[in-house]
């Protein structure tokens, strides 16, 4: 709390100890209860004092009976705490007056040294994001106390860390509006997952920093993605508790009163679990914890209009409550204090946040997706006239723009992800245009992760998504720094850089929409967080180009903008145009074509920017390549211009559901529960006491998820059974996967099925802390299950005596899901007993492989391929914890480790919503890298070495797609996907 002045005090874990008088004997003593005795016969006379002056002010007010009453009314003792309880209603919550007069932040740490960063592109957030100043940043005692111009007076005889960012970008730190940092902890363990209540959809009583945990993983990985936290800044105190972690707590946080005379402080609800803002990367808990999700989140309590009463009959009795307080301080202000005697304050805890809800003194923030939920939220805060500071999700809310506009106190913040929809029924519709669409209709819009759905560390990668689907520059980075810290209230802290504030501090090694933006160093509370230069870490080798400081040029998207909005966000994505004779594309200047034989891989083509040159295709085959084609592309049936663009070849998905499912999280559009044959026993009539099953028989073609991959030149994906998501683990026995062309219209199609059976897959890792199979076998029997099953354990006259027994002799690869580096060990030393026993030679492969950097070596000479599931490493899981973090922590990647043992590495994908993202992913790959993996390299990560490891060569080949791409590279956000070369069907596809 603070007291005058704006002056803070310590909030305490525990209250402050007791003083104890001296012992001095019975005079001392006596002495001592003497002065006692004074002080409280002083302090009663000062109360009836006041008390008597407060009367004097009401008497010209009222009428002589109401005097008469009021001349005869008893006085409590607690009469001014009562007086000031009902004064702190009326508190606004907002900043003192004083506050930008503060001399330092009240998480200063003392001995922290003033840092000067000169020679900066500063990026404030200030003006709607427009305003840029280069110059310098002078931090000290936890603030901003300069920007522009620092007179050298400042600093000059002052122990200064001085830092030249050689011109390059500085932001604030990023605010995460909406993540479950810190209690969904990672590695996730079942003793730190505070996730969610079982105590009904509201529970505005709870309090997330009651379950905050100071010791997630996923703190300092996400203070590596470039800074601060929203109401809890993401750095370690050296109180090392979650409360000295909390920025602008509310004063009632630990019990005290306000003091009427400062203005509140804003009080945050959100639906489900929690709530933390976080900044690139600190967070904000939320210190509220209100369940306003609508639609499909709380159906476990019942149906939508179940979810809507709930709320209703909640804000009724909170309107109750504060009507009963308000009418309690009617009277005692009134000084009628007879017809309060012998009452309290009306409270009750379970409701004193919805109280203040409808006093206007909360920041709600409100789970929907669809117009359904949206119009019944806002008829909500219309009919108990409350405001609704954020919704989050809302991916239907593009569609409803004028809906949102009546939401009662005005237009809310929309919260949203880049490009995360299918993922469940409610975010089918969801369109990647929409953070330009709701800023066109004037909407406030911010990025979130939804942390671990998306990892924290990563959140300006949103906001690097919406700027290539058309959010401007400007809007793009405030949609991560300051228009979530406004939506919290707390812009004149965090989120824009002023004179005066505490936000912490990110410094850039290119512009932040760059794809693989990379914070060189990170200062919370004007302390060094990340970047210390005694860490030796190469951050940004390759990005000294002018270009790099630029925001990147990006397509042009109104055509499929508009679409979305004509076809409530099911456009077709059928292509325009199929060709089959010849096509010319002109002002090509990178291509990369497949190569079959002892040199499989890609060839690389690139021209300049003066000599870009032509590339002419017949019946699907790329028949000349060079300016000598000019000539032969005068009678091409088509042209086509890539302005600089990319001829690459169709990248392969590999890791995600595509194909076996349409929608994730609704069962009956997908394959179905299956049986666990180390759970359960397998039915009799199945034959088959393992259970392998062929994802051949479940494939579904025209999904939302295949065909927007297609469309993002993603044309093949090899699918299996095993479901193994951030912390969770499947089944065993992944069954046997399948190969499919992503466009194709039908399973009957020629070029459909690429290969029915690819490879057998096995899932082996240590029992998750949450499972969608509570009885799982321990690692152990897994283990000895697969060493079994390799050496003839079962008749290979059974579907998992036959599959196995291939396995085993490398007839087909035997892909093995797994995190654990130790496993991996184990898995090897396997490998070496079967290949003696057997005398043959396995085709092993490890996916996910969280901790293969470990053993690469090892691995290496093994001759197992790994496939990176997913290309940037979280501790998920136990198994998972050992990551290499990459820049700006360390310089390696897991990802580069490999391959600089010569392991066959290929890159896959978890979520079938974000398989479009492939070759961003690959893009950043090589930045990650350091630019140590070339762009053929890169290519090759998910496309020809896929081909190997799943020996899909003869099957892909020579004959695999190829994309081109307009307007520049494939591996960043200059160009989009525009056509599809396909020599197995003999045509050119325009999309």
């Amino acid at each position: 709390m603070e007291r005058k002045g704006g002056r803070p005090l310590p909030i305490y874990d525990s209250p402050p100890a007791q003083v104890i008088a001296p012992t001095g004997g019975s005079n001392m003593a006596s002495s001592k209860r003497k002065s006692d005795t004074l002080r409280l016969k002083a302090l009663t006379l000062c109360a009836v004092v006041a008390a008597i002056t407060l009367y004097a002010s009401y008497v010209p007010l009222v009428s002589t009976s109401t005097r008469d009453r009021q001349s005869a009314q008893r006085l409590p003792l607690a009469a001014q705490d009562i007086l000031r309880q009902c004064a702190s209603r009326r508190a606004v919550p907002g900043p003192p007056a004083d506050f930008r007069e503060r001399e330092r932040s009240d998480r200063f740490e003392p001995g922290t040294r003033p840092t000067l960063i000169k020679n900066a592109t500063l990026w404030t957030g200030a003006r709607n994001g427009s305003e840029i100043v280069y110059g310098d940043i002078f931090l000290d005692k936890g603030l901003v106390r300069g920007i522009g111009y620092i007179p050298e007076v400042l600093y000059a005889d002052r122990e200064t860390d001085v830092v030249d960012a050689h011109g390059g970008w500085v932001t604030p730190g990023i605010v995460d509006i909406h993540t479950h940092l810190g209690v969904i902890s990672a590695p996730v363990t079942a003793g730190a997952f505070d996730f969610s209540s079982a105590h009904g959809p509201v529970v505005p009583w709870m309090r997330s920093i009651d379950g905050f945990n100071t010791h997630d993983d996923a703190i300092a990985l996400a203070v590596a993605g470039g800074g601060q936290a929203f109401m809890v800044k993401l750095r370690k105190t050296s109180m090392r508790t979650p409360t000295s972690m909390l920025i602008e707590p509310p004063y009632t946080l630990n019990g005290s009163t306000p003091d009427p005379n400062l203005p509140a402080r804003w009080r945050h609800l959100k639906y489900v679990v929690f709530y933390v803002l976080h900044p690139i990367f600190g967070t904000k808990i939320d210190h509220g914890w209100y369940r306003q999700a609508c639609g499909e989140s709380p159906r476990a309590y019942g149906n939508r209009m179940d979810t809507m009463w709930s709320f209703r009959s909640a804000y009724e009795e909170a309107r109750k409550l504060r009507d009963a307080q308000d009418m309690f301080c009617a009277r005692a202000e009134a000084g009628l204090w007879n017809e309060i005697q012998g009452q309290d304050y009306p409270e009750d805890l379970r409701w004193e946040a919805l109280v203040d809800v409808l006093r206007g003194r909360v920041k709600v923030s409100t789970h929907c997706y669809e117009p359904v939920d949206l119009d019944g939220i806002v008829r909500l805060t219309q009919e108990f006239k409350f405001p609704i500071a954020s919704f989050h999700h809302a991916h239907e809310a593009y569609l409803v723009p004028d809906v949102l506009k009546n939401t009662y106190g005005g237009i809310p913040t929309l919260a949203l992800f880049a490009d995360s929809s299918r993922f469940k029924r409610e975010a089918y519709r969801g369109s990647k245009f929409a953070p330009r669409i709701l800023a066109d209709h004037g909407f406030p819009v911010a990025m979130k992760s939804d942390h671990p759905v998306l990892i924290s560390r990563y959140l300006m990668f949103e906001a690097q998504q919406a700027h290539y689907h058309g959010l401007p520059p400007h809007l793009a980075l405030a949609a991560v720094t300051s228009v979530p810290a406004a939506a919290a209230g707390l812009s004149h802290r965090i989120g824009i850089l002023r004179e005066g504030a505490d936000a912490d501090v990110v410094l850039w090694d290119s512009h932040p929409l760059q794809l693989g933006a990379t914070p060189r160093k990170v200062w919370i509370d004007g302390i060094l967080q990340v970047g210390n230069d005694t860490d030796h870490i190469v951050v940004g080798p390759g990005k000294t180009a002018a270009e790099w400081q630029d925001p990147p040029d990006v397509p042009d998207f109104t055509t499929e903008r508009e679409a979305d909005i004509k076809w409530d966000g099911l456009a077709p994505l059928t292509s325009n145009r199929t060709v089959a004779g010849r096509v010319a594309f002109q002002n090509v200047k990178e291509v990369f074509l497949r190569q079959s034989g002892d040199s499989a891989g890609l060839s690389h083509h690139q021209f300049d920017e003066a000599a870009m040159t032509h590339v002419i295709v017949d019946r699907g085959r790329v028949s000349c390549v060079g300016p000598v084609c000019e000539g032969e592309g005068r009678n091409a049936e088509v042209r086509i211009d890539l302005r600089g663009g990319t001829i690459a070849p169709g990248m392969i998905a590999y890791g995600s559901a595509l194909g076996i499912e349409e929608i994730q999280a609704e069962p009956s559009t997908g394959d179905g529960t299956r049986y666990d044959p180390l759970a359960s026993d397998v039915p009799k009539i199945l034959g088959d006491v393992g259970a392998v099953v062929r994802v051949e028989d479940a494939l579904i073609f025209q999904t939302r998820n295949a065909l927007v991959a297609h469309r993002a030149g993603v044309t093949y994906a090899t699918t299996s059974f095993v479901r193994s998501p951030v912390f969770l683990r499947d089944q065993f026995m992944g069954g046997l996967s399948a190969t499919f062309r992503t466009g194709a219209p039908h399973a009957l199609d020629r070029t459909a099925i690429i290969k029915p059976v690819t490879a057998l897959h096995v899932s082996i890792g240590r029992a998750p802390p949450i499972s969608f199979t509570p009885n799982a076998a321990s690692l152990s029997t897994q283990i000895a299950t697969l060493r079994h099953l390799l050496l003839d354990g079962e008749d290979t006259r059974t579907q998992t005596g036959d599959w196995f027994k291939k396995a085993a002799e490398g007839a087909i690869p035997l892909v093995v899901e797994v995190s654990s580096a130790d496993i991996m060990a184990t898995l090897i030393r396997l490998k070496s007993e079967v290949e003696e026993k057997r005398g043959t030679y396995m085709r092993m492969v490890f996916s996910r492989a969280t901790e293969a950097h470990r053993i690469a070596e090892e691995i290496a000479h093994a001759k197992i391929g790994v496939i990176l599931t997913p290309s940037r490493q979280f501790p998920w899981s136990w198994d998972d914890r050992r990551i290499l973090a990459g820049p700006p922590l360390t310089n390696d990647t897991a990802l580069a480790a490999l391959i600089k043992h010569g392991v066959t590495v290929g890159l896959g994908t978890w979520e079938a919503c974000h398989v479009p993202l492939t070759r961003f992913d690959v893009g950043w790959a090589i930045l990650e890298s350091n630019n140590w993996i070339n762009k053929r390299q890169a290519y090759e990560l998910v496309s020809t070495n896929l081909e190997k490891m799943l020996d899909l060569e003869g099957w892909i080949g020579d004959m695999g797609d190829l994309v081109a791409y307009e307007g520049g590279s494939a591996l960043d956000f200059t160009s989009k996907p525009i056509a599809i070369v396909s020599p197995a069907r003999q045509l050119v596809e325009i999309l």
